[in-house]
């Protein structure tokens, strides 16, 4: 409620770098589909668990820096060597962002005033849950409303005297039927 109240923007912010490395890390799983099966660029590169790691990739690219044959296959590992480092450059951006919120949070609760502690409890807390329960209770009526609405539309569609005309015309159906048949009438 602090960070909600009082720091948003730095939330923003941590949840940007949160996102930028996200990224980075669907970037390094799509290339590991791409090339990590079994006769991908990556096959040799997998440590003995089957994963990729920066010391597997290094190793890797050691052992096939002079061959020409294997050009494509150090460009692949490289790539992925620069997406790791990436990922632990935002990854501690990431902590180190955390850790400064955290640090003005504390700092922060304890300067509060008690007409502040209040104002979060009260407003940003009690009466942020009333409103969403309020809300909630409200669509799930006006779900029923209208649920029942349209049971009601399908039922009455056709209306009663389109219904008893129609009743009408099957009955002397039925009538003629049972004449035919050598008895009286239906009714």
């Amino acid at each position: 409620m602090v960070i909600n109240r009082y720091f948003a923007k730095e939330q923003a912010a941590v949840e940007q770098l949160e996102a930028d490395r996200d990224a980075i890390s669907r970037q390094m799983e799509e290339m590991d589909e791409e090339h990590g099966g079994e006769d991908g660029l990556f096959a040799e590169a997998k440590t003995d668990k089957g994963k990729l790691t920066a010391k597997s990739i290094k190793e890797r690219i050691k052992v096939i820096k002079h061959d020409k044959d294997t050009d494509e296959e150090r460009k692949a590992q490289e790539a992925y060597l620069d997406l790791i480092e990436q990922e632990a450059v935002a990854s501690k951006k990431v902590k180190d962002a955390q850790k400064t919120l955290e640090t003005k949070v504390a700092t922060q609760y304890g300067q509060l005033s008690e007409a502040e502690i209040k104002t979060l409890v009260v407003d940003d807390k009690w009466l942020a849950q009333l409103a969403a329960a309020v809300q909630s209770e409200l669509d799930r009526v006006s779900q029923a409303l209208t649920g029942r609405i349209k049971q009601l539309t399908e039922r009455y569609a056709v209306p009663l005297p389109q219904l008893v005309d129609e009743l009408e015309t099957l009955a002397a159906k039925v009538d003629g039927h049972f004449k035919k048949m050598g008895f009286g009438t239906s009714r």
